[in-house]
């Protein structure tokens, strides 16, 4: 190419040789969305809004303005306005609520102090790559894939008083001695906390281990380096690290511990002992004793204690990339 044809031709088109360089066509637009994308688009969008408005939020408010209601849920001309009586009701005149609030509390504790922890055990030994690792995960893991209900009606099998599987150990099935775990109220609490744990710990364990594989090796060849023994290690050095899982982890257990429900309704429908916040909104709802302005009442304090750990992991998770 002559001198004077590359003079014609824009400093910015020339390559660092001096030849003309391809420029590709369009380059740096912003493709427009046709008609297509963006019907495509809007009910990608639209259906699951539409889907989670009409069974989320429409029944949450409706739920929020019965709570402030009387009604017996079959005529609407019986709709009553009521202002806060339910609520206090609930409060000072219905005898399983408080029972309730502290079974709920007793559940939170034992899955916090017992199921989780036990959990994280779990994931830290088998972490360890020892042989068929594998298989004692999905071992640990299968009751995460059954129905709190079913889970129920296994341990049933175990709790039995006359042919149970756990007096049969204590070799007190079929005599006066055999106790009854899931009929006898000062126990069956705890029989059914640790039907929970059964499921409750193979989650933790699966969340702990995904958290286990993404931390650092190199974390721990510097504490090891520095002397620090494998426990000093996990709990100055892992744990730490494993702090967005913790924080899931912590949401999990509290939500968990107040919509316990399918195995104390399985039990005893969670009456004699085993009254749950989640049971008593159910009781109040369906059935011929329904009252739905207390049951509405009572889904709503659920709910408000519900969002206080979805707020605080929201506002935790969105301050921090905020922050970032």
């Amino acid at each position: 190419m002559s001198s004077t044809a590359q003079e014609l031709i824009p400093p910015e088109s020339r390559d660092p040789a001096g030849a003309p360089s391809k420029r590709r066509p369009g380059r740096g637009r912003v493709r427009r969305l046709s008609s297509r994308d963006k019907l495509v688009l809007a009910l990608m969008v639209g259906i699951p809004t539409l889907i989670e408005l009409m069974l989320v939020w429409l029944p949450m408010l409706m739920s929020v303005g019965l709570s402030f209601s009387r009604w017996n849920g079959l005529d609407l001309a019986d709709l009553r306005p009521a202002g806060t009586d339910n609520y206090q009701f609930i409060t000072q005149d219905y005898p399983p609520f408080w029972p309730a609030v502290q079974h709920n509390m007793l559940w939170l504790l034992f899955l916090a102090l017992i199921a989780t922890p036990l959990g994280l055990l779990l994931a830290v030994l088998l972490d360890q790559n020892i042989r068929g690792s594998k298989i004692y995960q999905s071992i640990f893991f299968a009751p995460v894939m059954l129905s709190l209900a079913l889970i129920g009606i296994i341990w049933q099998l175990f709790y039995q008083r006359d042919n149970g599987l756990l007096n049969f150990v204590l070799g007190t099935a079929g005599t006066p001695q055999a106790v009854d775990w899931f009929g006898d109220s000062s126990v069956n609490i705890w029989a059914a906390m640790i039907a929970a744990t059964w499921r409750h710990a193979g989650y933790v364990m699966l969340l702990y281990l995904a958290g286990l594989k993404g931390v650092d090796p190199s974390l721990k060849e510097a504490a090891a380096i520095d002397g620090a023994s494998a426990t000093q290690t996990f709990f100055r050095v892992v744990f730490p690290a494993m702090r967005p899982i913790n924080i899931v982890i912590v949401v999990i257990t509290i939500i968990e511990s107040l919509r316990a429900f399918d195995v104390v309704y399985v039990i005893n429908r969670g009456t004699n002992g085993l009254e749950m916040l989640s049971a008593l909104v159910i009781q109040n709802l369906v059935g011929e004793g329904q009252v739905i302005g207390v049951g509405s009442a009572l889904a709503v304090v659920l709910l408000v204690i519900s969002l206080v750990p979805i707020v605080f992991y929201l506002s935790r998770t969105f301050g921090k990339e905020n922050r970032a």
